[in-house]
């Protein structure tokens, strides 16, 4: 599966974006997730969804204010990202973990395909 991300952008504190990440080969029964890594940072997750879309997962610093999607018939994921904060900051990272269970889809070495990062910068 190869993935590539787009919708990042400079926006002040308190505004939106909405990531997107399309997926190209089978992404049946993957699940996929988003991830960011701020300067000097370690990666971190953000959100994942399941396959079927009915079950979703966020980091506590993200719960209330994104709101991760996906469209199978598109291939697409998207990463609605309301109520923005400086401390959002990174490069985020879509990524692809075929049958992963959700005790092991927030740890980024579960995930075999990442797209290549789109930088999203939250000015106070």
């Amino acid at each position: 599966v190869q993935l590539q991300a787009c919708g990042g952008g400079l926006v002040q504190a308190g505004g939106s974006l909405r990531l997107s990440c399309a997926a190209s080969g089978r992404t049946f029964s993957y699940i996929m997730g988003w991830f960011r890594q701020a300067p000097g940072k370690e990666r971190e997750f953000v959100a994942a969804i399941s396959w079927s879309g009915t079950s979703t997962y966020y980091t506590d610093s993200v719960k209330g204010r994104f709101t991760i999607s996906r469209d199978n018939a598109k291939n697409t994921v998207n990463l609605q990202m309301d109520s923005l904060q400086p401390e959002d900051t990174a490069v985020y990272y879509c990524a692809a973990a075929y049958g992963l269970g959700s005790a092991r889809n927030k740890d980024p070495k579960w995930y075999d395909s990442w797209g290549q990062g789109t930088l999203v910068t939250v000015s106070s």
